[in-house]
C-alpha cells in the first residue's frame, strides 16, 4: 500500500476540522449567533460560500473569560474580542456595549476561557504528520510491548513496502537496554522495518533492513554516529545519530503530494490541540515546495515559521533565494536549523566531560567544529537567523563560542539567533545568552520526560545547569517554548503544565523536579505566545491579542490561571481561530 493510499484512508476516517470555515465571512443583518446549532449553521454556510467572499466582515466573540499578555508583558483580562477580517479591532471589557452595526456578527463564547493562539517554537510538522500513519511506540514499558505493537500494525497494513514507527525509549523499559533486531524476528516478516527513538537520535532496524543496507560486522561507525554492537562486534539493530543514515537512505522518500497530505493532516491535528503557529525545525527543499504549493492553494490552516535544514543538498540555493513571507503571514522562511550534537537519552549529546554513567564516552558532534563554524557563517552571511540544536554542555559551549565570534563579524546582531534545546549548560554559558542576544529555545516537557535518566547521565553537579529555565530567565533573556513534537506530544497544555509545576502528568515528583527552576503562569504563557513570536521576528503581528494584531485565539474548557496547576495539562480545546478563520471546532 502506498503512503498516499494510507493517508487517504486516514483522512476519510478522521473527524473533519473544517480548515476552510470562516464565520467572519457570513453576512446577515444583525447576525446574533448564541447556540450550538447557530455555530454549526454559521460554519456550514461559510463552508458553502467559500472563505474569500467577505474578508472584511466584522465579528465579535462575547461572553468569554479572556486572558492575554500585552506588549508590556502584563496580564490583561477581558470579556470579548472584536476583529475585522484577520485583525483584532479591540478587546471588550465588562460593561462595554456591543457594536450595533447590521453587518457585525456576534458569537456567544458561552463563558469559556479565551487565550491567544499558542505557538510551538520547535517542532517537526512533516514527521508529526507521518507519525500519525506509523507504529506509535510512545509509552511502551518493554521491548516486547513495542514488538507487539509492530505485529498488530503489520497485520492491519500487510502491503506496505516498509514498516516504520517511532517513540520507543529504552530508559522506560525494565531492561534499560537498546532494542535488538532479534526481538523483531517475532514479527515473522521479510519486510524491512525501521523505528526511530523518541528523540529522533537513534533508530531500531530489523534484519531485513540491515541486509538491504549491507550492514555487517565490518561496517564502520560513520563520523558523528555509532552502531550498537554485541560482544563480537556485530550490529545488534540500533543505530545512533549519523549511523541512522546507513538505513534511512534506503527508505523510499514520500512524494510532494504525499508530503502535502501529511502536512495538511499534521497542521489540522496541531490546530485541534490549540496551536495556531509552529516553528518547523529543519525543512528540506522538497518539503518547502510542498508548503509553498499548499500556501498557494489557500491559507495554511496554521502559521508555519520554516527553518531551512542545513543538511539539505540544495541548502546554498535556498539561502540564495532569501527570505520569504507570504502575504497572509501563514508561511515565513527566514531561518536555518543546524544540529551540533545528538540527544541525551541515546548518549549522543556532546559533553565537556565523560558521561557519569558511561566513563570514556562524551557523546557525538554531528559536524566537525570547522564544518559547524562554516555552516553558521554561511547562513549568517546570507542574513538568515541561525538556530542551532545543542543539548550537551560541550556542544552549547562550542555553539556559543561561534556566536560570539560570528555575530559581530557578520553584522547580524538583529537576527535573534537561537540555540534549540539549550538543555545542559555550564553556568558561565547561561550568562552568555543575554550578553550575546541569543535566544534559548527550550521545551518544558523535555525536563519532565528526562527526569528519570538525566541525573544518571550527567551527575549531581552538571544537573544544576540543565533545564535551567529560572536561571536563564533571571539573566534577562526570554525563553521560546515548544515541544519538539513528535518527540513529545505537541499539546501545548502539557508544556504549560510542565513549565509551571516541573512535574509529569502523574504530578511526580511531589513539589516538582528541581522546582526552583519553575516558571510563573505569566512567564509560561509568554513563552508560548509573545516570546515565541519574538523568536520568529513576529511579535508585531502575533503573540498577544491587541488591536492591529492577527486574530489568532483559542477557546478552552477551563481557566488555566484559576485551576489547580496540576490540572492544567487536562485542558481541552473547544475552538481554534487563525486570522479570524475558524480552523477547528470540537463540536
Amino acid at each position: 500500500m502506498s503512503l498516499s493510499c494510507l493517508l487517504a484512508r486516514l483522512v476519510r476516517s478522521a473527524k473533519p476540522m473544517a480548515p476552510s470555515c470562516n464565520p467572519t465571512t457570513f453576512a446577515s443583518a444583525s447576525s446574533r449567533v448564541s447556540s450550538k446549532k447557530g455555530w454549526l449553521l454559521l460554519a456550514g454556510v461559510v463552508a458553502a460560500m467559500g472563505s474569500s467572499l467577505l474578508a472584511a466582515q466584522t465579528t465579535v466573540v462575547t461572553n468569554v473569560n479572556g486572558y492575554t499578555m500585552n506588549r508590556d508583558r502584563e496580564l490583561v483580562q477581558f470579556t470579548g474580542i472584536q476583529f475585522t477580517g484577520d485583525t483584532v479591532d479591540r478587546l471588550l471589557m465588562a460593561g462595554d456595549e456591543l457594536p450595533q452595526q447590521e453587518d457585525v456578527t456576534v458569537l456567544d463564547g458561552q463563558g469559556r476561557t479565551l487565550l491567544p493562539g499558542l505557538i510551538d517554537a520547535h517542532g517537526h510538522v512533516l514527521n508529526y504528520g507521518l507519525s500519525l500513519l506509523r507504529v506509535d511506540m510512545t509509552g511502551t514499558r518493554s521491548e516486547q510491548e513495542a514488538v507487539e505493537r509492530v505485529i498488530a500494525f503489520q497485520q492491519a497494513n500487510p502491503d506496505l513496502q516498509w514498516i516504520q514507527g517511532r517513540g520507543w525509549n529504552q530508559v522506560l523499559w525494565d531492561s534499560n537496554s537498546f532494542p535488538s533486531a532479534d526481538s523483531l524476528a517475532a514479527a515473522d516478516s521479510d519486510t524491512p522495518m525501521w523505528f526511530s527513538r523518541v528523540d529522533g537520535h537513534a533508530g531500531w532496524a530489523n534484519r531485513a533492513a540491515m541486509e538491504l543496507a549491507g550492514i555487517d560486522a565490518s561496517t564502520p561507525d560513520p563520523d558523528g554516529g555509532m552502531i550498537i554492537r554485541d560482544s563480537e562486534g556485530r550490529a545488534t539493530g540500533t543505530f545512533v545519530d549519523t549511523a541512522m543514515r546507513l538505513i534511512t537512505q534506503h527508505i523510499p522518500q514520500p512524494s510532494i503530494d504525499d508530503q502535502k497530505a501529511a502536512l495538511r493532516l499534521s497542521m489540522q491535528s496541531l490546530a485541534a490541540q490549540g496551536l495556531t503557529s509552529v516553528h518547523d525545525a529543519g525543512v528540506g527543499s522538497s518539503t518547502l515546495q510542498a508548503y509553498r504549493e499548499l500556501q498557494e492553494e489557500g491559507p495554511l490552516p496554521i502559521r508555519v515559521y520554516v527553518m531551512l535544514a542545513a543538511t539539505d543538498s540544495a541548502f546554498a540555493e535556498r539561502l540564495a533565494e532569501g527570505h520569504f513571507i507570504s502575504d497572509d503571514n501563514t508561511l515565513a522562511v527566514r531561518s536555518v536549523k543546524i544540529s551540533a550534537d545528538g540527544a541525551l537519552g541515546s548518549r549522543g549529546a556532546y559533553l565537556d566531560d565523560d558521561y557519569s554513567d558511561q566513563p570514556g564516552h562524551r557523546g557525538l558532534l554531528l559536524h566537525t567544529p570547522e564544518r559547524l563554524t562554516q555552516l553558521m557563517n554561511q547562513a549568517m552571511s546570507a542574513d538568515f537567523q541561525v538556530n542551532v540544536h545543542a543539548i550537551g554542555d560541550g556542544a552549547n559551549r562550542i555553539v556559543m563560542d561561534n556566536f560570539e565570534a560570528l555575530i559581530r563579524g557578520t553584522g547580524t546582531e538583529e537576527q535573534r539567533h537561537r540555540i534549540e534545546h539549550a538543555q545542559i549548560l555550564r553556568f558561565e554559558d547561561i550568562l552568555r545568552f543575554n550578553e550575546l542576544g541569543v535566544i534559548p529555545s527550550m521545551q518544558a516537557t523535555h525536563a519532565t520526560s528526562d527526569k528519570n535518566m538525566a541525573q544518571d547521565r550527567i551527575g549531581e553537579v552538571r544537573i544544576h545547569g540543565a533545564y535551567a529555565w529560572r536561571k536563564l530567565l533571571d539573566t534577562g533573556v526570554i525563553i521560546a517554548n515548544g515541544s519538539d513534537f513528535p518527540v513529545e506530544s505537541p499539546n501545548p497544555f502539557f508544556g504549560l503544565h510542565a513549565a509551571i509545576t516541573r512535574q509529569d502528568q502523574d504530578n511526580q515528583p511531589p513539589g516538582g523536579w528541581f522546582p526552583e527552576e519553575r516558571m510563573t503562569h505569566e512567564e509560561a504563557l509568554l513563552s508560548f505566545t509573545l516570546d515565541a513570536a519574538y523568536a520568529a521576528h513576529q511579535e508585531d503581528v502575533l503573540g498577544t491579542l491587541e488591536p492591529g494584531k492577527k486574530a489568532d485565539f483559542i477557546l478552552v474548557d477551563q481557566d488555566v490561571f484559576e485551576v489547580a496547576p496540576q490540572e492544567i495539562w487536562k485542558t481541552d480545546v473547544f475552538q481554534t481561530w487563525v486570522g479570524g478563520r475558524l480552523i477547528h471546532d470540537d463540536e
